[in-house]
């Protein structure tokens, strides 16, 4: 069932987003060349508690996972797509794509948003990946009106992911979020113009494209990380959305 929120609590996730988006940008700063996901991870914990919020993905344990997970935020660097386990081990390098993942509950809701930052000197290649990927949620958000259809969100994601030569990571998904870290509906980043159900004021979704240079196959590992089955490089760029009668507002807007 998909949960509708109201204009009281979407002015309180728009208060969480910015925290939320505060956080992200702090984070971004500081992943730099010869740091670590770990060291990064416990700055996201720092920073979330300091804006008097509380790390929702630390914990967690979705349906489908294993174990839940141990950390704050997710980091995930170069064929690494999404649910990337921060770790000591994990050192930054020049050249690396970082993806980072964060998402917290303020007040009782959750907000969820994601950035790709490049470190040193990137190839022309890896800075279009990560443009193009932005510019996919962009295009999503754009959608994200009341009357359109899910499918219509979808849609405008990949028919531009694909008319720039890219792949979408196959069976990674968007979702409902707000009372919970994941909600119904999911979000998928391909679709066909209106199909699906109509969206609606007071739905609040997670819109994250994946976007890979290669196939756009997948594989899970262990740790419940994804990463692509062919090796190559993969953005992500995630945003909370909340519909409303007039226009979308990006919830976790910087």
């Amino acid at each position: 069932m998909v949960s509708l929120k109201t204009e009281k609590e979407i002015a309180l996730l728009c208060e969480g987003g910015e925290k939320l988006a505060k956080v992200l940008n702090a984070l971004s700063r500081a992943c730099k060349v010869g740091g670590n996901a770990y060291d990064l991870d416990m700055l996201a914990r720092k920073l979330i508690k300091q804006e008097g919020a509380r790390p929702s993905f630390l914990h967690y344990r979705p349906s489908s996972a294993a174990h839940s997970f141990p950390a704050a935020i997710c980091v995930s660097i170069n064929d690494t797509i999404v649910h990337g386990v921060p770790k000591r081990s994990t050192v930054f390098h020049n050249g690396d794509i970082v993806s980072i993942d964060a998402g917290l509950m303020y007040k009782g809701l959750y907000t969820d948003s994601a950035v790709t930052i490049g470190l040193g000197t990137l190839s022309a290649q890896k800075k279009k990946l990560m443009r193009v990927t932005r510019k996919a949620l962009e295009l999503g958000i754009h959608v994200c009106k009341a009357g359109n259809a899910l499918g219509d969100i979808g849609y405008a994601i990949s028919s531009y992911v694909y008319e720039q030569g890219f792949s979408l990571a196959e069976d990674l998904i968007g979702h409902g979020v707000g009372y919970a870290v994941h909600e119904s509906p999911e979000v998928p980043n391909i679709g066909r113009r209106g199909e699906g159900i109509k969206l609606a004021a007071g739905m609040v979704l997670a819109l994250e494209p994946m976007v890979v240079l290669g196939t756009g196959e997948v594989l899970q590992k262990s740790d419940s990380s994804f990463v692509t089955l062919d090796g190559s490089l993969a953005a992500h760029f995630e945003h909370t959305v909340a519909i409303t009668k007039t226009k979308p507002i990006v919830v976790t807007k910087p």
